[in-house]
């Protein structure tokens, strides 16, 4: 289902919910505050930045023995040097937004959901979907047998809601469901559908 809203409409709460690729991430860092500052003119009263575990995940400074939580950020300079561009642009929007947020007070709310598997309402294969297909059709030598973090779209979205609604929602929120190592993927995905060409065999690297 998809709502919108004649531009102007006055409305108390705002979603903002983008992914972009390498080329454009400055004018996607600005698009998230031209939304804050949009939403900060029109009185919203919060809003719910759809961030993503990619802006958790990529801190090689945090400590071995400390489970990450919502308070660890990926590192902007790891990411650029290992040329994580999906990552990079996620950790500097969602900097730039809790930046915005103290200086103006906007009430920001941040959602980091791991990989989203799940209907897709668009006709095009979003980023996440591809990685799925190219675990059923890519028939690679080797796939390295990581641990894969999957969250469904819909549990996205009730998320959303849930810090949309609920009045003392504040900060981040990692939102993940399972966690499952590749080679159990592969094999969970070739007993409902036996007919695709899978990675010959799963890696540790």
């Amino acid at each position: 289902m998809q709502r919108s809203l004649p531009c102007g409409q006055p409305c108390s709460r705002s979603l903002h919910c983008t992914t972009k690729p390498r080329e454009l991430i400055e004018p996607a860092v600005k698009g998230t505050l031209n939304v804050l500052k949009a939403s900060a003119e029109a009185k919203v009263k919060r809003v719910i930045i759809v961030s993503s575990g990619s802006a958790v995940v990529r801190n090689p400074n945090w400590p071995k023995d400390l489970v990450m939580d919502e308070t660890c950020c990926s590192d902007e300079e790891h990411c650029r040097t290992t040329e994580n561009w999906y990552s990079l642009y996620k950790t500097e929007a969602e900097s730039e937004a809790w930046e915005y947020a103290k200086r103006t007070g906007l009430d920001v709310v941040a959602i980091c959901p791991t990989l989203i598997l799940g209907p897709i309402l668009q006709s095009t294969v979003n980023a996440s979907a591809k990685a799925l297909i190219k675990i059923l059709k890519d028939g690679c030598n080797s796939l390295e047998n990581r641990l894969r973090l999957i969250v469904d779209a819909r549990d996205v979205v009730e998320e959303q809601v849930m810090a949309y609604e609920t009045p003392e929602a504040k900060g981040r929120y990692i939102c993940m469901a399972h966690a499952i190592k590749a080679k159990d993927l592969v094999e969970k995905l070739r007993s409902t559908y036996p007919n695709y060409n899978y990675p010959k065999r799963c890696v540790l690297r």
